[in-house]
């Protein structure tokens, strides 16, 4: 029989919540297991980082929720990571694939950027449009809802 592609969060067969916010609070520099795959790391007394720690189809990864004590427990107990991950789906391609999609700069939108900065340096502000007609006319009709990392 195969391994499973996740190991999925179990509720009833895995202790969680073990760490209570004035042990997270008082405890030193090190590691802490809050259960579930969410661990505490402190760097010092005052600050440290939330990280998810999960295998996915054979390998263990580890993703970071945030800073702590910037990111509650609360909140990183209820990450959305974890929906993803029990949906089979690895929480860090997904959150670079949402991040990708958000960034996304047309061409079209890099011409109007870089007018926009070049303007002040153009004769009449560039109201006779010899900057920028001819790239109206020919680059943004053909390319200009493409993507900047698109193009090559």
């Amino acid at each position: 029989m195969k391994p499973p592609l996740f190991s999925p969060l179990r509720k009833g067969s895995v202790k969680q919540h073990i760490l209570s916010h004035v042990a997270a609070r008082n405890a030193p520099p090190g590691h802490y297991g809050d259960g579930a795959s969410l661990w505490l790391h402190k760097l010092e007394r005052a600050r440290g980082k939330w990280v998810l720690r999960y295998f996915l189809k054979g390998r263990r990864c580890e993703m970071g929720l945030g800073p702590w004590p910037d990111v509650s427990m609360a909140d990183a107990r209820a990450a959305a990571a974890r929906a993803t991950l029990s949906a089979g789906q690895c929480p860090i391609e997904t959150c670079c694939q949402q991040n990708r999609v958000i960034a996304r700069l047309t061409v079209a939108q890099a011409i109007a950027s870089c007018f926009e900065a070049r303007k002040a340096q153009l004769k009449g502000a560039g109201a006779a449009g010899r900057w920028l007609s001819p790239l109206t006319v020919h680059v943004i009709p053909k390319i200009g809802d493409r993507a900047i990392e698109d193009i090559d």
